[in-house]
């Protein structure tokens, strides 16, 4: 028979091997293991609240559990910020100061905001909102430019590659030097889907679909429209969170490229634009002739798996309702 001691010490390894059996890293368990109890979820879109008084931009978004289309009847159980992906586009101005509120509606996992568009210490400002709680926060935006914005909370590639991401344009105080000659803007953020929830995949697998704006159908449904001799702006994120993006639009060129969106990095006259992950731009480019204008990434295995738009010229700037043309 086992005496007391002998009893101790016997438990005393048993519950080591029950933790170690039981034990999965933390960046798995935010992950996976919670996401199972989030897959029960498909919280309705809330939409932001944005408000501007004086130089002072008061905004109001949430953390959700959403379902989102990502290819023809084809859903994602999303992790998302007011229920799409990407988020809404947010727009401020150089000097702004952005009071933002964030409300997590998700009551199995904290979320956070990182804002790329500011200067603030991210184990001050960036941190987690527990479930079912609301985070408050002050940011100052003082460099112009096109930034991402996503969930920060470790570990971030599973907040990201879950749909927790979205495009912050902070408008130049004194605007761009081409302002005058812009005819239409337009936005457009490429990111990637892998198999649902699962870290490993996100780690180590080639992402299922590339995407612009969150899907791999709606940007050739429902095309860009322009008119023969228009200037055209497209802000431009890769919110990855693996991959690069060769951005390319076939039958013209990139006339201006404002890297990561300030009018101080410009180039002209490209080809195709180099978008790291993260990476932002303002792309500018002139359209001669009607017809269909593939966007597309230059990486061409990923245009395959999605991220191709159509930027359709027309005489009149409407929408010939016409198939898109295919690349």
């Amino acid at each position: 028979m086992l005496n007391v001691r002998h009893m101790i010490i016997v438990i005393a390894i048993l519950g080591a091997i029950a933790v170690f059996c039981v034990y999965i890293p933390a960046e798995e368990n935010d992950a996976t293991a919670i996401a199972e109890a989030a897959e029960t979820l498909n919280q309705p879109p809330v939409a932001p609240i944005i408000h501007r008084e004086g130089s002072t931009v008061t905004i109001e978004m949430t953390a959700q559990i959403t379902d989102v289309e990502i290819s023809k009847g084809v859903f994602y159980n999303a992790w998302t910020f007011n229920g799409t992906v990407p988020g809404p586009v947010l727009r401020v101005n150089e000097g702004d100061t952005i009071d933002f509120t964030l409300k997590n509606m998700d009551p199995n996992v904290p979320h956070s905001m990182d804002f790329h568009a500011v200067h603030a210490a991210p184990s001050k400002k960036f941190i987690d909102v527990m479930p079912n709680e609301e985070g408050h926060f002050s940011y100052k935006a003082e460099s112009p430019g096109v930034f991402m914005y996503h969930c920060g909370t470790s570990p971030a590639l599973a907040h990201i590659a879950n749909g927790m991401y979205g495009m912050i344009i902070v408008a130049p105080a004194d605007g761009y030097p081409s302002d005058a000659d812009i005819d239409r803007e337009y936005t457009i953020v490429q990111s990637e889907w892998y198999t649902e929830h699962d870290y490993q995949a996100f780690l180590n697998d080639e992402p299922t679909y590339v995407v612009f704006n969150g899907n791999d159908f709606g940007l050739k449904e429902q095309p860009f429209l322009a008119k023969v001799g228009d200037r055209v702006r497209f802000y431009v994120n890769n919110a990855g969170p693996n991959e690069v993006s060769s951005f390319h639009i076939v039958g013209t060129l990139l006339d201006r490229v404002y890297i990561d969106g300030n009018p101080r990095n410009v180039l002209y006259g490209l080809q195709t634009y180099l978008l790291p992950a993260s990476g932002g731009a303002v792309v500018e480019v002139t359209v001669t002739e009607e017809g269909d204008y593939p966007i597309v990434t230059h990486q061409f295995n990923d245009a395959a798996k999605g991220a191709t738009a159509i930027l359709r010229v027309t005489k009149d700037g409407k929408d010939t309702h016409e198939p898109a043309m295919k690349h």
